[in-house]
This record gives C-alpha cells, structure tokens and sequence, in this order.
C-alpha cells in the first residue's frame, strides 16, 4: 500500500514534462512513478494467473516480468539511444545479480547462520547465464575479427530466444518437479502476504494489466527525453545513466520483493526473483530488442563494449561460484554488493 502512494508521480511527471521543467527533475519523479506501476503489472499478472492455469500462469509471470524494462529500453530504441538500450541491458543483469541478490543476502542472512535454496534450480540458471554471457560475448569477438557485428547478433539472438523459450518448457513443463519445493513456498509466502486480500476478478485484472501497461509507457517516454539532458546536466556519461539509473528503475519492484522475501527466510523465492530476471533480461529481453531494432529500422546490435561484456562475465562467475551449494549467509551478500559498487565505480570513470 505504501508503495502505490508513489502513483502520484504518474500525473506529477506528465504536468513537468508537459511545461519542458528541468530534466533532473523530471527524471527523477518518472523514475519514481515506474516503480509502483511495475509493482502493480506484477500484481495484476499474478492475479491473472489464478484464472488461466498454472503453466499458462507461470508463462505469463516470466514475460511480463521484464514488461516495463522492455517498454522503456524499446522508447530508448525508438529515439535512437542504443549506447542506453545496452546499457541498460547490462545494468539490468548486473543489478539482479550482484545488487538485488546481494542486498537480499545480506538483510535475510542477518541473524542466520545460513539460508538455503533449491541448489538444483540455482545450477540451471547459473548454466543459462553462461550460455547468455557466451551469447554475449561472441559478437564482440565478432567486430573485432570481421568489422561486422549485426548480422550474427541477430542470429545469436535467435538461439538465445529459443534458449529461453526451451527454458520454460523445462521448468513449466517437462521438468515442473525441480522446482516443485520452490512453488510451494511461493504460494504459501503469496497467501501470507494477502493475509485474507479478497482476490481480483479477471475482468479487473485485464483492466488493471491493461491501463498499467498504457501508464508505463506514457511514463516510460518522459524518462528517456529526460536521460540525456539530465546525465549532462549533473555531468554523468550517458552510459553510467543506464547502466545504474535506468536499470534499478525498472527493477526497483523486483528489488523490494527479493528482500522481502529473504528478510522471512524464503530464499528460494529471493533467488528466483533476482537471477531469474536477470536471465530473462539475456535470453528475451535483448533478442527482442534486436528484433524489435530490426522492424524500426533502429542498428541495435548485440555487441556490447569489452567493459560491458566483462562486468556481465565475471558477474556470472561470482554468482554461479557462491549459489553452487544451495546455501548463502549475508557475508556473501557483502561480496555480491561489493562487486557491484567496484563495478558501478569503473562505469562512473568509462569513457563516454
């Protein structure tokens, strides 16, 4: 309830953008009026689920997941900021990652010797990060034997949305069972959050989904005519903006529910949220704004810079070594925020 408090931004943001006020300004208030609304799209998703079934359900809560980062990376396209769109990208993976699964850690494992979570889960998504980080990766080996990067980028992000897709066939399908101790927790932590919430009806779910979706990419448009303006104005590269800023907004809701739900020692449910959307950003969310770059004549490419692709790799490796074992305690957590902020520092200082 305390975050939809946050919906006065919405308005708020459009009366600033409307009257071309300072940029920092508007940046921040639609930065601030995405997070509920994402928080609402989760909501109204979820709703949703309870009426068309639970793999259709669990289908739906892995794409719209990532709804509002896709909208507001596909305005960024749209105006021609592809430097932003991957850096955000990026952000968003390194975030979930070492940011949001970091912090979670470290607020669920104060007080606790250990927490620990589906060890069996954690090796499948740590082995579809690698495979995101080589598919990453090979393009920028790529431009720098031939010169040419879009052709195989559209390629890769062709296998890499089928990845995804094979992904969710495994966990929502073929092998429902791995993850079987982790939906039980989840419906579980679910009720207990509503503690007795009357559930929505499927036509308020429809709406809310619908006029969510509209806001966020009203809103989403006033962040990106903003970014720029405002990064000069406070001397931040354009670049550092999307990697840190634009990514934790459209993560924000994410955020707050992997800590929630780390702060009552269900783990599992913290572990899913973070690394799961980061592997979603890799293997949907980037295809598709190749593909997406293609139909608007956009050059989005997934070539991204040898800082970029490192930071990505080696965020992969830190994680895939400390969750190997299914166990963390906040000292790990420190590790995965430390690497963020060492990480967030070189960003600060890259070139433009």
């Amino acid at each position: 309830m305390g975050l939809n408090l946050l919906l006065v931004c919405v308005p708020i943001a459009v009366v600033l953008d409307w009257y071309g006020l300072n940029p920092i300004l508007v940046f921040v208030v639609s930065a601030l009026a995405i997070v509920p609304l994402a928080g609402l799209m989760g909501r109204a998703t979820e709703q949703l689920s309870f009426y068309v079934g639970a793999t259709i359900g669990g289908l739906m809560s892995a794409s719209l997941g990532n709804a509002p980062e896709l909208i507001i990376s596909g305005f960024a396209l749209k105006e021609g900021l592809v430097d932003i769109v991957k850096a955000s990208i990026t952000g968003s993976i390194l975030g979930n990652l070492l940011f949001t699964l970091g912090l979670a850690m470290v607020v669920g494992g104060w007080g606790r010797e250990r927490q620990r979570f589906n060890p069996t889960v954690a090796g499948l998504s740590g082995g579809l990060l690698l495979v995101a980080a080589i598919g990453l990766l090979i393009p920028a080996i790529f431009h720098f034997a031939s010169g040419k990067e879009r052709e195989v980028s559209t390629e890769i992000a062709i296998v890499l949305f089928v990845a995804y897709i094979m992904s969710l066939v495994f966990t929502l399908k073929t092998h429902r069972q791995l993850i079987e101790r982790t939906s039980v927790e989840s419906g579980a932590a679910r009720e207990h959050e509503e503690g007795g919430e009357e559930r929505w009806s499927k036509l308020k779910a429809i709406a809310v989904l619908a006029g969510v979706t509209v806001l966020i990419a009203v809103v989403s448009e006033i962040l990106v005519g903003a970014i720029e303006p405002a990064s000069a104005s406070i001397g931040l590269t354009p670049i550092f903006a999307g990697v840190i800023f634009l990514s934790l907004v459209g993560n924000a809701a994410e955020a707050m529910n992997a800590v929630q739900f780390a702060r009552k020692d269900q783990m599992d449910l913290s572990f899913g949220i973070a690394v799961g959307a980061s592997t979603q950003v890799a293997l949907f969310v980037a295809p598709a704004l190749v593909f997406l770059g293609y139909a608007i004549g956009q050059p989005m490419n997934l070539h991204f810079t040898v800082f970029e692709i490192a930071a990505i790799v080696l965020s992969v490796v830190i994680v895939s070594r400390l969750t190997s074992e299914g166990e963390s305690n906040w000292m790990e957590g420190v590790m995965l925020l430390s690497v963020y902020l060492m990480l967030a520092i070189g960003f600060f200082f890259l070139p433009a």
